[in-house]
């Protein structure tokens, strides 16, 4: 099976660094998936589901949110503001975080940041249900 270089940063720092044979990530425009021997190409990411497929076969969920994805010379890099493992995802925090941020919502004090934030909160829940 052929595969390509990927790295996946964070603010926090290296998420992932090995071989992967496809990555899907939710770019500004819609989905974009990478596979071997793309070519190089830059885009902002979205907010939504990631999916990357291992050298063995085996596929990974995330929620990935804002960032940029960047193919060049073979190699792919994700520089992502928020990346989580499916199965790392805390799901009644993100519950959580959705009941607050509807409340905020719904209150004379309703923002933009509160409209980020259930966005947020409703892609971790998407991910892992």
């Amino acid at each position: 099976m052929a595969t390509f270089h990927l790295q996946i940063v964070t603010p926090d720092g290296v998420f992932f660094d090995g071989e992967a044979s496809r990555v899907t990530v939710r770019a500004a425009d819609g989905d974009v998936t990478v596979l071997p021997r793309h070519i190089d190409y830059v885009t902002a990411l979205g907010m939504g589901e990631a999916r990357v497929t291992g050298s063995d076969g085996a596929t990974r969920r995330a929620a990935c949110m804002g960032g940029l994805l960047a193919v060049s010379g073979g190699a792919v890099r994700i520089v992502a503001t928020t990346f989580e493992w499916a199965d790392q995802i805390d799901e009644n925090r993100a519950r959580r975080a959705k009941e607050e941020a509807e409340r905020r919502l719904a209150g004379p004090d309703a923002d933009a940041l509160a409209e980020a934030r259930l966005r947020r909160a409703l892609t971790r829940l998407r991910v892992v249900e």
